[in-house]
């Protein structure tokens, strides 16, 4: 089943200005069909004095020929930034070098999906992007033929120059007064290139802000700074579940750079009435504020305060959430997804039946750079600025928070310094904003990395039952059963592989309530099920005494998404990609020493096969290599596929060897990474990437390589050790593993 989004302009939708005073044409587009034809560019004498939160994004092109093309997503470090204005520059037909790249603001009135998350920026802006960029160009090939006085047919385009037939050139810079007289294209008729003829689609770019990056330019929230800011720590509860009794702060009061010390927590609990799904992810307790000239004071300060906490509820333990989780699958009312078939009578006919138990802790999503966000309250407007996942919620929120006219609410974006879903909740922009709004003067939340681990959404902990059973040599029925923390369906995607394959099918969900915060983790729904559900394949084709790869490709001939348009997945794209990784990492002919374990998995709307390498040193199991391959359709920017590819790949390792994240009444028991284990350099094994080459709309990147990367290496260290692992980390099971006492962390 294809799995391509046909995403298109209006022809409305397609804005743009008259002729500029100073020189030049600013085209703006709709990058999601949200753009109100009434939005229009004001003439202006100056380029740069454009009022840019008139456009959603535009494109703007200067009587030099330079084009400017100004992205409205959040950039999280997906390289959405480059490739989207790659996609643009393409249609465009203008040389890459002459493009300039800056980041837009929210426009709330113009925009929908604004977001990062579930790698669908691409997917989802492939086709809006490409009519955005042809609509451009076709409108300055007519002016340019009009000049001529030719039919516009006659005339070609190289990287901004337009040719006639008599060898005539003008450059995009010379028509694009003439061009903005012009009627706007219907954007659906608009030539597209085809991908043969692709000049910068395919293409390897550098990220537009590698310079400012290495040169330590400011980019991320925590650079922004405005004259007259404070800045802000606050004083969280230590436990979840806890709320604030009194505070003591005589002595952070007297403090070098403390300015005040306040009290928020009241506009943020009138906020959860409104808005249950934000108030699900964050504490309703009082909060104390430390507001200082500098950060380090302002944490310092911080940690003099002598705070008193209850309990609202029984403070809870890694330990009680395994027993609970645990007595769900025994007893829990599930909800079922996804039924075909009978799957209680063909567990009843069946010959054999193997039934399985996968358990994953809590995690933190440790970005690089803690939560950070600006905020400036003033009667005029809302001013918002830093790095978030999801802007317009975050604005909308703020609005109804403060009470202020969405129309009021400024929201700016900068660069993120790693999100893995953490910043699509943004807590600490609501914190930021009732600061703001309490004092009236610019401030800046910043957190610890203590506050990071402490005060997080986590990935909850999930267990997953698998059942299935087997007659006549055949898989008969398949029963997955999902007991999460908190809501369910974190980890559960009921249509994806092996839905379709097997005739008795089912899948159900139960979750349990818990105070400890959770939600999206990188690769949300997936990045435990694969491990889980590919690790069980294995041991069933072991059970069943069949090859696995040829198990898993009878399952896929199986499928008929034509006959079920609940499937998501496409059998034959996943077989390719099967083939491709048998092929590529020699599975089967490898040395003796080196124990090899596949997966194939589906999620984010992207085909993904990986063989894990593992060979023995000094006693003990390493992970040496990961070969990936991936179908994703068409690659805009290899260099940035591959950053993505090898990024999710490593990350994916690292959690299921190391990764956890434990309690202790209600608080985390890792508060740094001093005793949170992360990969290490030196763990990290080599990733081989290949890349499926089709005509295929472009499918999700950032996340679909992180899931299978687990089960991987579970099935290498069960061919390397002759023992199956059915909890992660793994690093926790050294009697499994054969890794000496010296080496567990935490």
């Amino acid at each position: 089943m294809s799995t391509n989004k046909n995403k298109t302009l209006s022809r409305r939708a397609f804005m743009r200005n008259t002729s500029l005073a100073g020189g030049g044409l600013v085209i703006g587009f709709n990058l999601f069909q949200a753009c109100k034809p009434k939005v229009v560019a004001e003439p202006t004498i100056d380029l740069a004095s454009l009022d840019y939160n008139d456009f959603n994004a535009f494109i703007k092109i200067a009587d030099n020929g330079a084009v400017t093309i100004f992205s409205p997503n959040p950039e999280v470090g997906q390289g959405v930034k480059t490739s989207m204005p790659m996609i643009i520059a393409e249609e465009l037909d203008v040389a890459w070098k002459d493009v300039y790249v800056e980041q837009g603001i929210l426009d709330t009135e113009n925009y929908t999906r604004q977001v990062a998350g579930g790698s669908q920026s691409i997917r989802f802006g492939w086709d809006a992007l490409r009519q955005t960029g042809a609509a451009a160009k076709q409108m300055l090939v007519s002016a340019a033929a009009a000049k001529w006085g030719v039919d516009p047919s006659e005339c070609s385009v190289s990287e901004g120059v337009i040719t006639n037939a008599a060898g005539e050139t003008l450059g995009y810079g010379d028509v694009v007064n003439e061009a903005s007289l012009l009627e706007v294209p219907d954007l659906e008729e608009v030539a597209l290139k085809s991908p043969k003829d692709y000049k910068i689609i395919g293409k390897d770019a550098s990220n537009v802000d590698i310079d400012k990056i290495i040169t330590g330019k400011s980019l991320y929230g925590m650079d922004y700074k405005t004259e007259g800011m404070l800045y802000a720590a606050v004083l969280r509860p230590p436990g979840f579940g806890q709320t604030l009794v009194s505070y003591d702060d005589s002595k952070a009061k007297t403090m070098p750079g403390v300015v005040d010390i306040i009290k928020i927590g009241e506009k943020l609990r009138g906020l959860f009435e409104k808005d249950q799904g934000f108030s699900s992810k964050i504490s309703s307790s009082d909060k104390v504020v430390v507001l200082a000239e500098s950060t380090w004071q302002a944490l310092k300060a911080k940690e003099a305060i002598v705070a008193e906490w209850k309990d609202d509820t029984t403070m809870e333990s890694t330990e009680k959430h395994e027993e609970i989780l645990t007595d769900l699958l025994d007893n829990g009312k599930f909800e079922t997804r996804r039924s075909d078939g009978n799957i209680k009578t063909a567990f009843a006919q069946a010959d054999q039946i193997l039934e399985r138990t996968y358990e994953s802790p809590f995690l933190p999503h440790s970005c690089m750079e803690p939560m950070n966000f600006y905020a400036n309250v003033t009667n005029e407007k809302v001013h918002l600025v830093g790095p978030i996942q999801t802007p317009e919620w975050k604005a909308g929120l703020v609005s109804q928070m403060l009470d202020r006219p969405q129309e009021e609410i400024l929201m700016e974006m900068t660069r993120i310094g790693g999100g893995f879903g953490r910043r699509l909740y943004g807590d600490f922009v609501m914190e930021a904003a009732e600061i703001s709004d309490a004092i009236r003067k610019p401030v800046k939340v910043v957190y610890s990395r203590e506050d990071d681990m402490n005060a997080g959404v986590y990935r909850p902990a999930i267990k997953y039952r698998i059942k299935a059973g087997i007659k006549d040599g055949k898989i008969t029925a398949y029963h997955l059963k999902e007991a999460a923390i908190n809501d369910n369906m974190y980890g559960l995607i009921p249509n994806f592989f092996p839905a379709g394959a097997i005739e008795n099918y089912q899948v159900d969900s139960v979750a349990y309530d818990s105070n400890i915060t959770t939600g999206a983790w990188r690769a949300p729904y997936t990045n435990f099920l694969a491990y889980a559900e590919q690790s069980f394949f294995d041991e069933l084709a072991e059970l069943m005494e069949v090859d696995k790869i040829q198990m898993r490709l009878d399952l896929l001939d199986k499928v008929k998404p034509e006959e079920d348009e609940r499937i998501q997945y496409s059998p034959e794209r996943m077989k390719e990609v099967i083939n491709v990784a048998v092929e590529k990492s020699g599975w089967g002919t490898k040395p003796s020493n080196v124990y090899q374990g596949f997966v194939n998995y589906y999620c984010h709307n992207s085909h993904v096969a990986e063989v894990a390498d593992v060979e023995i040193e000094n006693g003990e199991p390493v992970v040496k290599k990961i070969t990936c391959v991936v179908d994703c359709g068409i690659v805009i920017n290899p260099v940035g596929a591959l950053n993505q590819i090898e990024g999710g790949v490593l990350d994916g390792v690292g959690h299921s060897m190391y990764g956890e994240l434990a309690f202790a009444d209600g608080k985390p028991v890792a508060t740094n990474f001093d005793r949170y284990r992360l990969l290490r350099m030196r763990e990290a094994p080599e990733v081989v990437t290949y890349l499926i080459e089709n005509e295929h709309s472009p499918t999700g990147l950032g996340e679909p390589t992180l899931p299978p990367a687990g089960g991987a290496i579970a099935n290498a260290l069960k061919a390397a050790t002759g023992n199956r692992l059915y909890k992660q980390p793994f690093i926790n099971t050294p009697e499994l593993l054969k890794i000496p006492e010296k080496e567990i962390i935490g």
